[in-house]
């Protein structure tokens, strides 16, 4: 398929998007800031471990928190995470630990975090993710080829990569912080939704700056757009140094002004982060906790 660029670009101050940001800050935060705000961003959290030196024992124990969580009698009433994310050779011990009900196994792929290989290992990679277990894939644009300008190559992979996932989700990360201005992460997110992003997600979380607000407004506000043209809803994820109350209440008030109350819901949005699970765990019971 033949994109048409000229149709998905956008002209965008980023000093306007500064000032939006702003202003709905301003004026929803501290409304939004309840211990029922916390229980729902709770439940849209993706416990994510991405390091190096991840082991199967890890994860298994990660998930295995998960599957303990509601035996506490504190934990009534607050949702569990909404899913796991890990790396590929870690999906299989997930997908056999985790047995907690409606939670996902997502996973990296394709390259992740650079993207820099061929489109054939990424297919590949991705193919062997879903097979073991896999119902979520989280994969990277190729940057490099959106800022050379070679915007089919990367509508192209995503297709391709759609394909790949099978009947798995495909959320696919912008690194919003390589493409700097609200013009790129617009177009960025305008490709992805068309070549058939479920999600679209900031940040990998490995590049500076991860997750802003003002992506997460740009990236919202081209989710409205998409979905008016297209009757397609695509979900949102932020991701990348999220990890306090104030900062998961923010990217909810950016959600709550741009979409409807449809988006609010762990199908349509996630919170990409570690940290911040055992802080609003803290927040909603009112005192320090260090479950996960």
């Amino acid at each position: 398929m033949k994109i048409e660029i000229t149709k998905l670009k956008k002209q965008i101050a980023d000093s306007d998007v500064e000032q939006a940001v702003k202003d709905i800050i301003k004026s929803n935060k501290k409304a939004l800031t309840t211990p029922e705000n916390m229980k729902k961003l709770f439940g849209f959290i993706d416990l994510t471990t991405l390091e190096g030196t991840d082991t199967e024992d890890k994860v298994k124990k990660m998930c295995e928190k998960i599957n303990g969580f509601h035996t506490l009698p504190k934990h009534v009433g607050i949702p569990n995470v909404a899913a796991v994310c890990v790396y590929p050779a870690l999906v299989e011990i997930a997908s056999k630990t985790l047995n907690a009900r409606n939670l996902q196994v997502a996973a990296v792929s394709g390259g992740f975090p650079a993207s820099q290989t061929f489109i054939e290992i990424k297919i590949a990679e991705t193919k062997a993710t879903v097979a073991k277990g896999a119902n979520e894939i989280d994969m990277v644009i190729s940057i490099g080829k959106f800022l050379e300008g070679n915007y089919q190559v990367v509508f192209d992979e995503i297709v391709a990569m759609k394909r790949a996932c099978q009947n798995a989700h495909l959320k696919v990360i912008l690194e919003t912080g390589a493409l700097k201005t609200a013009e790129n992460i617009w177009l960025a997110s305008m490709l992805a939704m068309y070549a058939g992003a479920d999600f679209i997600k900031t940040s990998t979380g490995k590049t500076a700056p991860a997750a802003t607000l003002e992506a997460a407004y740009v990236m919202t506000m081209a989710i409205k757009t998409y979905h008016k043209e297209t009757g397609r809803k695509v979900g949102f994820k932020p991701a990348g140094g999220i990890a306090t109350v104030d900062d998961a209440v923010e990217y909810l008030a950016i959600m709550k002004n741009n979409l409807s109350k449809a988006w609010l819901s762990s199908a349509l949005f996630r919170i990409g982060a570690s940290r911040l699970a055992n802080n609003l765990l803290s927040g909603i019971l009112g005192n320090e906790v260090k479950y996960f």
